[in-house]
């Protein structure tokens, strides 16, 4: 079983994000894990990023030619990945962290565009976006409030812009139906809304609430690591 992780928008670096859990799991029950570097936040050439959505799913599913079985994490925008991406035979279980479930025909901005406390984010002029306002101490507060000053700094470090097409591309498949899922909301959340959190979750097989911020897998890897072992065991 593999584990491949889809990391969220207008960030880089997903293994980093995402290496506490991965280290964790790997020490304690040999998981091994990666993570999908997305066109869009310019992970792979500066040529690709303007592809946007639809990239970052063939990038997913490029990931997935090169397993026999494996459980998916998407955080935040990954799901909608996941979603782009479509069935894929390889998909054994899907894990959300903070995600969403889209229907055909949503975008990552229509779906972001209810939230009643949006995250800031700007045209910068050139087919991307990126985040707004923020500074380092502004960003860790909104969140990474859970992790240490040294872990906000990092995570600032890796901010990016992304490409707008990765926001406003509508879905044109939905690969989390008939897939086992479970949905980790994310009570503490200061970025997506529990209720919009709860929406998506209810899409999904099962969910478990956890008292975290929007990056569990950083600040309570235990709890992520728990939840993967699980499905690890539903084979």
């Amino acid at each position: 079983m593999e584990l491949i992780f889809v990391h969220g928008a207008l960030v880089r670096d997903g293994q980093w994000w995402w290496q506490r859990t991965a280290e964790l799991l790997e020490r304690s029950t040999g998981i091994r894990s990666r993570a999908v570097a997305l066109p869009s936040c310019g992970e792979t050439t500066p040529d690709a990023v303007a592809g946007g959505l639809a990239t970052d799913a063939a990038a997913l599913r490029r990931e997935l030619d090169e397993v026999d079985s494996a459980i998916v994490v998407g955080h935040s925008y990954g799901g909608t990945v996941i979603a782009e991406a479509g069935n894929h035979p390889a998909v054994a279980h899907l894990l959300y962290v903070s995600s969403y479930l889209p229907d055909v025909g949503q975008s990552q901005g229509a779906i972001m565009s209810d939230e009643t406390d949006p995250v800031a984010i700007a045209d910068n002029g050139d087919g991307t976006l990126g985040l707004s306002g923020y500074d380092a101490a502004s960003f860790g507060a909104r969140f990474l409030q859970d992790a240490d000053d040294t872990t906000q700094r990092q995570a600032w470090e890796r901010v990016t812009a992304q490409s707008a097409a990765a926001f406003m591309t509508p879905t044109t498949a939905a690969g989390w139906q008939g897939v086992d899922s479970t949905y980790l909301v994310c009570a503490e959340d200061r970025s997506t809304s529990l209720e919009l959190q709860r929406f998506h979750a209810s899409r999904a097989t099962r969910s478990v609430e956890l008292p975290t911020g929007h990056h569990p897998f950083i600040s309570r890897p235990d709890l992520v690591a728990d939840q993967v072992r699980m499905l690890a065991q539903r084979g």
